[in-house]
Order: C-alpha cells, then sequence, then structure tokens
C-alpha cells in the first residue's frame, strides 16, 4: 500500500505479484489535517498505514497491461489528430492572411489537388503553404495507421466483444467504443451506472444544508479523453430515432438483446433531447444530459455482453 507517484501501477503490478497486498491511492483523495508542517517519509507512512486501518483510503483502479496499450493507442491517435487541428489552423491562417480563402482540409482529394494549386505572392509564403500542407497531410496518415491498428487489435483484446455491441449505439463509432472501454477498463467494476457517470465527470455538484438541497454546475472531474468523446456521441440524439443502414452494418450479428437496448436509448435519448429543448435548456446542457444518460445505456450493454459470454 502506497501513495501514487510516477512509477505507482508497475511498482503494484511488481508487488501483487510477489504476493503482497497493495492499493494504489490517489493523493487528492487522502484525509489531511490542517496545519500539518511535517512531511518526510516516515511521517507519510505512518499516516498512511493508520488510514488505511481506518479505512480512510480510496483504491484507484489500476488497468491491466492490455487495457492500458490499448489506451495509450488510442491517445497517440487522439495526439495525432490534435496535431493535425493544430497544423490546419495554421495553414488556414497563413493563407487567409494573403488573400486566399482556404477552409480546413478534409481529406478528400479534390481538396489536396486544390490547395497544390495555389500560387502565393512571394516564395517565402509559397514554402510556408507548403510545409503546413505536408504537416496536415503527414498528421492524417498517421491517424489513419493508428485507426487501421486498433481495428486490427481489437479483435484480440479480452474487451473486444463489448467494443463491438457499443457499436450498436448510434453516434458510436469503433474509435468512440475503443477509447471509451480502454479509458474506463471494465464496466463491469461498476454495480449501478451512477458511480460510471461520476467517473467520467457527469453528475451535477450539490451543495446541501439542511433540508435545502441545491444543485450545482457539472464539476468536470474524471477522465477528459472519455467525457470528450461521450459528449461527440451524444450530439448524434438531437435528430429523429433512425437506425441507419451504416449503423446496421456495424455489427449485423449482435445478440438482438443488444440491439434493443441500443433502440431503447434512441427513443429515450432523441425524446429527451426534445423536452429538455423545448423546456429552454441551452443547446450544450441538454446534449450534457442526454451524455450522461448514454453512458448508463452503455453500462447496460456491457453487463448484458458480459453475461452472455
Amino acid at each position: 500500500m502506497y501513495e501514487a507517484g510516477p512509477c505507482s501501477y508497475e511498482s503494484y503490478r511488481q508487488l501483487t505479484k510477489q504476493g503482497y497486498d497493495c492499493i494504489v491511492v490517489a493523493p487528492s483523495l487522502i484525509p489531511k489535517k490542517r496545519g500539518k508542517r511535517i512531511e518526510n517519509d516516515r511521517h507519510d507512512a505512518a499516516m498512511l498505514a493508520r488510514l488505511y486501518r481506518a479505512g480512510e483510503l480510496t483504491p484507484v483502479y489500476v488497468a491491466r497491461i492490455e487495457d492500458a496499450a490499448m489506451r495509450d493507442l488510442s491517445r497517440a491517435r487522439e495526439d495525432a489528430n490534435g496535431a493535425g487541428g493544430s497544423s490546419s489552423r495554421r495553414l488556414c491562417c497563413a493563407t487567409d492572411g494573403n488573400g486566399t480563402i482556404t477552409a480546413s482540409p478534409s481529406g478528400a482529394l479534390a481538396h489536396w489537388r486544390w490547395l497544390a494549386d495555389i500560387r502565393m505572392p512571394h516564395p517565402a509564403q509559397q514554402i510556408t503553404l507548403q510545409e503546413y500542407v505536408d504537416a496536415v497531410r503527414a498528421a492524417s496518415e498517421r491517424g489513419e495507421r493508428f485507426t487501421e491498428q486498433l481495428r486490427q487489435l481489437v479483435s484480440d483484446w479480452r474487451l473486444g466483444p463489448v467494443v463491438e455491441a457499443l457499436q450498436a449505439l448510434r453516434g458510436v463509432s469503433l474509435v468512440v467504443a475503443v477509447t471509451t472501454v480502454a479509458e474506463r477498463g471494465d464496466l463491469r467494476r461498476f454495480d449501478h451506472p451512477r458511480p460510471l457517470m461520476a467517473y467520467l465527470g457527469r453528475v451535477p455538484s450539490e451543495h446541501s444544508s439542511g433540508e435545502s438541497t441545491q444543485r450545482e454546475a457539472i464539476p468536470k472531474t474524471g477522465n477528459s479523453h472519455a467525457r470528450r468523446l461521450l459528449v461527440e456521441a451524444a450530439w448524434s440524439y438531437r435528430l429523429l430515432p433512425w437506425v441507419s443502414r451504416k449503423l446496421r452494418d456495424r455489427q449485423p450479428y449482435l445478440p438482438q438483446q443488444v440491439w434493443e437496448i441500443a433502440w431503447k436509448a434512441q427513443l429515450r435519448l432523441c425524446a429527451r433531447y426534445r423536452r429538455l429543448v423545448t423546456q429552454g435548456k441551452q443547446v450544450q446542457v441538454a446534449v450534457t444530459a442526454i451524455a450522461r444518460e448514454l453512458a448508463a445505456f452503455m453500462w447496460s450493454i456491457a453487463r448484458t455482453v458480459s453475461g452472455a459470454t
């Protein structure tokens, strides 16, 4: 048992492999006395031992090695896309400032050809344009390679069946499903969807006193990678319920129970979005509420697939 640090997970795995009882503790969740001035290893170790004996320490979930590897791959893809987005914005700024109006490269062949035909008034500007175009193209190709590797490796992953089942949900593609599962780990560790929502930072904070209860804004805590993708998937529920051919062709061999949950999610979430907007809620607030309930449907599908296997 020890405090979380830069080498905490690897140390945890080595200690547990040798048979030691070990947990990883988040420093932000360790109770601390106010006014404490002594900070050294001996005092900290004694304090952690007392808190552990009293049951006051909250352990952190430690992902398996294969789960952490898939998480690293999905984050690498996200970094590649982020670099491509930055290069696209710089490309637009470099051309717009010289009288040429451009849009962010869409990846279409016609768009690349159009960029190649642009002639800038000065050689330095032409070099700048070409360097930015090459940077955007390289980042796009890197992202495609990462996506293809995710597609190939997910079939041998122990959580691969859950990833495939989650794609029955509207707005949940392969990348969204892999990233959310890799960031959250095994969803079966949550006994109820509400702890999962809190883990993603989708539950409103509360400030209550006595008999009065006051709900406050979303704290935006938890895993930012999974939270961002969850909100992106929730935007698709602004439209009417519809099972498109592309959605049905994702995983045609999934159990019927999974498709029933996915269709139930569409009926409920699409109707809830329209109701919230009609009540005067802002679009961002309504989408946040949809993302919170979408996490519950993901949990339900994961439990269904786990029970079937």
